[in-house]
């Protein structure tokens, strides 16, 4: 991977953009994707659209830049910070990690806490701290202090995680991988696309407030009214401990995820064997995804209108939903590579064949 790719990466990343306060993430993405493109928008509800072509069938391809994170709910009397989760939290991977609250005075470094286990009754010991009992501590004395800091209820709290390239400089930590590498994919396509013949328009997105119920892809699917839609997204990865292959058996660094099922989408028959069929001509590896809980974008695209072919492809991701996940850089370049030649090939009869299909 070329310096300027990690340093996309890094810069996607670590940029802030929790649900509804996703603007620091799509500067970043404009940044990058806009010397691809021949024009770069905002929907009203802010996500970003960059349009290359004029002439074809539209193909939106989408990432989501919004992260899961948290917002100031209330200030104790005692300058604790209570607050909101934005998106889906597991409580088992909260307590005592880092966060920086970005306020009106800048940002502030805290971490989140509870009542210490020593004393809890042995029993309240083996159950989870539920998130309405944790609290952020950023060292004021009390509510005062607090607010003089800058902190105010409706303040984005953002995970702290630096991008990291492991010791195998393959493996890639990050905060945010869900879903700033549907975002990298996105440019990266719309760049490899400068080079390439496609008969179509390519609308390349950033959608916001995917994680608190795929909102943008709603207004995002009402702007372009697209004829075949990609969620680019991350999945489930099954190489950890303590997972069965009936769980999920997808493996970093053994091809991109194409979704088969998910709560709030069944794949368009078509589109889906369209793409496993040019993976399997190009030699590009893929694995096969199928979740009984949680969605993506595609779940409101493909229900614009009278329907729009859809389908997700995910990135293999551990520890998605935490402060940091790792995944696998082939994994990414693989994505980019099928995407671009699935896209070379959808002109106006292969469309219409598709959706015949």
């Amino acid at each position: 991977m070329e310096d300027l790719t990690l340093k996309m990466l890094k810069e996607l990343t670590e940029a802030p953009g929790v649900p509804g306060n996703e603007g620091p993430a799509r500067e970043v993405m404009r940044k990058y994707i806009k010397p691809y493109a021949d024009e770069v928008y905002t929907d009203n509800l802010g996500s970003l659209i960059a349009k290359r072509g004029n002439n074809g069938p539209k193909i939106l391809l989408a990432g989501h830049l919004d992260e899961v994170g948290f917002m100031v709910k209330r200030i104790t009397e005692d300058g604790y910070i209570k607050f909101q989760p934005l998106g889906g939290w597991w409580e088992q991977v909260m307590l005592a990690q880092r966060v920086v609250i970005h306020t009106r005075k800048g940002e502030i470094t805290g971490i989140i806490g509870s009542k210490p286990p020593h004393i809890l009754p042995p029993e309240a010991r083996k159950k989870p701290v539920e998130k309405k009992d944790m609290f952020i501590d950023i060292g004021a004395k009390d509510k005062e202090e607090a607010m003089e800091f800058g902190v105010r209820p409706g303040d984005p709290i953002i995970p702290v995680s630096p991008f990291t390239v492991l010791k195998n400089p393959k493996m890639l930590m990050a905060k945010a991988w869900d879903n700033r590498i549907g975002c990298a994919i996105t440019i990266e396509v719309l760049k490899r696309l400068q080079s390439e013949q496609h008969d179509n328009i390519v609308y390349g997105v950033g959608t916001v407030q995917e994680e608190v119920g795929i909102r943008g892809a709603q207004t995002t699917v009402n702007t372009i009214q697209p004829d075949v839609a990609f969620a680019i997204d991350v999945g489930l990865a099954g190489d950890t401990p303590g997972i069965t292959p009936d769980e999920t058996d997808s493996k970093l660094g053994k091809g991109p995820q194409i979704t088969l099922f998910d709560a709030t989408m069944v794949p368009h028959t078509g589109l889906r064997d369209f793409v496993v069929e040019i993976a399997e001509e190009e030699n590009i590896p893929f694995q096969y995804e199928s979740l009984a809980g949680g969605g993506t974008d595609a779940g409101r695209f493909h229900l614009y209108g009278k329907g729009v072919p859809s389908l997700v492809i995910g990135v293999p991701t551990r520890y998605i939903h935490s402060h940091a996940g790792i995944l696998h850089r082939d994994d990414f370049e693989n994505a980019i590579d099928l995407l671009v030649k699935v896209i070379k090939r959808l002109d106006e009869k292969t469309v219409q064949e598709i959706k015949n299909r």
